[in-house]
């Protein structure tokens, strides 16, 4: 999902789809609520990985070739469709990954490759991997990767994953903070600088930095199926909303508020690029505004961040 995620060179899911029905348990299934299972045991992670897949008739598969990591840069080039010299990643890079220790890749539907994800370890060492780019063209793979990449990282002693995504792109930001529980912690302003990819042409390149805290009891039951909700988000009042498909500003206060994206900003930077960096600087005003006085960002609900005050620390 993302150089940039979802709908960017750096963890991209499938262009187009939100999230999949398929991929949540039905009433009724899961574990028993009165066990407590460590939220962080690899071999949970695994078999959920692995149900995750098999759902969708899926394979996934570590990647050490480069007639592998040539495939996985054309799947890439059919997503976002970059300029040449600005490919999201490169045969050769992966394979250094690769070989260094790193997490590359693919989800497979029989022999066809219908996704990849790659990613570096990073700060703080030891507990920490960062993923550079996902990208699917399958529905369900982009959730089967994700949770083989947390499996794979949870048997190496990691503790969280980390990536940005473009915070307008809604259903980005429900695949990662619903089905998968991440929160973004960070507003990082045009992140990438001008990016040359048919996907992120002409707009600035904001991201969030999302962190997937592999051990959180949340992070777990997302993973079995159970998409995430917030309690705040049931009493919050609405901080940034859409008025005519424009962002407005609404002076609201209180523990949480709500910060509207548009349904499709993908499809407005093509019809209505104006209204498409109203929202950008918009949701950079209110949004990166509120995460920079301390807020944080506890979910995503009905099209919006769920923002609330950081609880008071014990006196």
């Amino acid at each position: 999902m993302n150089p940039g995620d979802a709908v960017n060179p750096a963890d991209r899911l499938n262009p187009g789809r939100g999230a999949d029905p398929g991929d949540c348990l039905s009433p009724g299934d899961g574990p028993d609520p009165g066990e407590r299972p460590n939220p962080g045991d690899p071999a949970v992670a695994r078999d959920q990985a692995a149900e995750a897949a098999a759902r969708r008739g899926l394979r996934i598969a570590e990647l050490h070739t480069i007639a592998e990591f040539a495939r996985v840069v054309r799947l890439f080039d059919g997503i976002w469709r970059p300029e040449p010299w600005n490919p999201p990643i490169t045969a050769e890079l992966m394979r250094a990954l690769s070989h260094a220790g790193g997490y590359v890749a693919g989800a497979f539907d029989g022999r066809e490759l219908v996704g990849a994800g790659v990613a570096f370890l990073a700060a703080p060492a030891g507990q920490a991997l960062h993923s550079h780019v996902t990208g699917a063209v399958r529905p369900g793979a982009g959730f089967a990767l994700k949770l083989h990449q947390r499996a794979w990282a949870l048997e190496r002693g990691l503790i969280r994953i980390t990536w940005t995504f473009d915070p307008l792109v809604r259903r980005n930001a429900h695949f990662n903070l619903v089905k998968l529980a991440a929160l973004p912690e960070e507003y990082l302003p045009d992140f990438y600088g001008p990016m040359g990819d048919a996907v992120n042409a002409g707009d600035e390149s904001d991201r969030v930095l999302a962190v997937w805290r592999l051990d959180d009891p949340r992070v777990a039951r997302a993973c079995g199926g159970l998409p995430y909700r917030p309690a705040g988000a049931d009493h919050a009042v609405t901080a940034l909303a859409e008025r005519d498909g424009l962002p407005a500003a609404l002076p609201a206060d209180g523990p949480a508020v709500l910060v509207a994206v548009p349904p499709d900003v993908e499809t407005l930077r093509r019809a209505a690029p104006e209204a498409a960096k109203a929202w950008r600087h918009a949701v950079r005003d209110v949004l990166g505004g509120l995460m920079a006085q301390g807020r944080q960002v506890t979910g995503f609900a009905g099209g919006c961040y769920v923002v609330e005050r950081p609880l008071a620390a014990p006196g």
